[in-house]
């Protein structure tokens, strides 16, 4: 399931590496930006190879501002996200920010390897919450279906939760967390994200 949310976490970088506007519909947001994407990681070696520098720069100036990785982390906490202090809330959206990245960044060099289509979009008049339905493919494998939940605030629309065959990413790091809360609290569990990006890092600069 992780490699599967992976290509999922991989679609995104190609679908929203654009500019965060208000005024724009999600698939179209969705749309207008993923052959420019796709162009860019093909035509620099630099991502080929596998830049950590170009990647993470990519990552933070054109992924991050389109998510709502606030809403993310309470999904992904769940019940347990009232039982945490202010501070500890911010702590668990900044180690839950910083785990989806370096999934991100991990799975960049390979964007250009797929193919994304997206379905129409089914929105009423003055909608602020959608799905935006797509499918990711590669030759030799069958399209994996992926839908991003997004939501429409002051700065635009934003994701908060991807579904791969109906299996949501929020709901899957639910379950993992509670037995994280489980056995340590919420200390426990932020304490075994940092550890988790801490490792992530290391490899990442290796």
């Amino acid at each position: 399931m992780r490699n599967v949310f992976r290509v999922a976490l991989m679609a995104l970088v190609l679908a929203l590496a654009g500019p965060a506007r208000a005024d724009i519909a999600p698939d179209a947001l969705a749309k207008s930006t993923t052959s420019e994407v796709i162009r860019i990681v093909s035509s620099d070696k630099d991502f080929k190879k596998g830049s950590s520098k170009k990647i993470y720069d990519l990552v933070e100036a054109k992924i991050l501002p389109h998510f709502d990785f606030e809403q993310m982390a309470k999904l992904a906490v769940g019940a347990n996200w009232k039982l945490a202090t202010s501070t500890q809330q911010e702590a668990l959206v900044s180690e839950f920010q910083a785990l989806l990245v370096r999934t991100y960044a991990a799975s960049i060099s390979s964007v250009a390897d797929y193919t994304i289509t997206y379905k129409p979009l089914r929105m009423p008049s003055g909608a602020t919450d959608v799905t935006v339905s797509s499918e990711v493919s590669k030759p030799g494998a069958p399209p994996i279906p992926i839908d991003y939940r997004m939501e429409k605030g002051d700065k635009g629309w934003k994701v908060y939760d991807v579904l791969v065959d109906n299996v949501s990413l929020v709901t899957v790091y639910r379950r993992s967390f509670a037995s994280e809360v489980r056995r340590g609290g919420i200390d426990g569990l932020i304490k075994t994200l940092a550890k988790r990006n801490q490792r992530n890092s290391s490899t990442a600069s290796n």
